[in-house]
């Protein structure tokens, strides 16, 4: 049975995607790509992570195949699986098995939600091994030289019946992410919309009071992007109250009384 041919082309990130990095985070994970660590991206959402590793990508200049993980997604999703043509039987190569066939990075986003008895497969790929075990069909594949894996998850929505099994945490180097502080998340704002420092930075505002509403009702922040929505809906007109309640307060929370706390900060700080 011959390999595929793939293009790596269309796994490459041709135009640099804007990071605004807020400690050392590039220079630790370019140290783990030098080693082809594995690396796991901690921190709640829409604070950057996903951006960080396309501009990693970019950075290093390899593709990158990206896998938005779920509850349903069985093994198979991820390693391939036999198919029927009018020809008979063929196989198709997974996302997974595509990145280690043609050495991209594969993330896998929000790995938490996937279930444990599929991440298992991973495991050959994140020690000294670097092997892909493809039991159905019977091969063993050696990953490519520039292989890595990355995975990213959000600590805050952990528990006792969703989490990382200690096995497979201690797999993988880590780095945490967090919202970044005001100034930078301003100038982040700023890049991402076009608005002017005013505007951006009441909108960071309403973020930190948001924020300190974390384990009092709430089980998240306003996320960065979050912010970049409302500045956009901003942009192209729409009133700052009502682009903060669509993008900002509805999103977030269906509870009366915090959306109401929401609301009447942004009427203060926009009002």
């Amino acid at each position: 049975m011959t390999t595929p041919a793939f293009d790596k082309e269309q796994y490459r990130i041709k135009e640099e995607p804007f990071y605004q990095s807020i400690g050392n985070e590039v220079t630790l994970y370019e140290a783990a790509y030098q080693r082809r660590l594995p690396v796991m991206l901690k921190g709640p959402t829409g604070c950057g992570k996903t951006r960080f590793v396309e501009y990693m990508a970019w950075k290093l200049q390899k593709p990158l195949i990206t896998v938005a993980c779920n509850e349903d997604m069985t093994s198979s999703d991820l390693v391939g699986r036999f198919l029927l043509d009018r020809d008979g039987t063929r196989w198709q190569d997974g996302p997974l098995t595509v990145a280690t066939r043609i050495g991209a990075l594969c993330y896998l986003d929000e790995v938490v939600e996937a279930r444990q008895d599929t991440t298992v497969v991973i495991h050959p790929l994140t020690d000294h091994r670097r092997m892909l075990p493809l039991d159905k069909k019977g091969e063993l594949l050696d990953a490519h030289p520039d292989f890595q894996l990355v995975i990213s998850y959000n600590p805050g929505y952990q528990s006792l019946m969703k989490d990382i099994k200690q096995s497979t945490k201690q797999r993988f180097t880590a780095l945490d992410f967090d919202y970044p502080d005001e100034t930078t998340e301003i100038k982040i704002v700023i890049k991402e919309t076009g608005l002017d420092t005013e505007q951006c930075g009441k909108l960071v505002q309403i973020a930190h009071r948001a924020r300190n509403l974390k384990g009092h009702g709430m089980d998240e922040g306003i996320s960065t992007r979050l912010l970049v929505y409302a500045g956009q809906l901003i942009q192209v007109g729409i009133e700052p109250i009502e682009a903060c309640k669509m993008a900002l307060v509805r999103p977030l929370t269906d509870d009366p009384d915090i959306r109401a706390t929401l609301e009447n900060a942004v009427e203060m700080i926009f009002g």
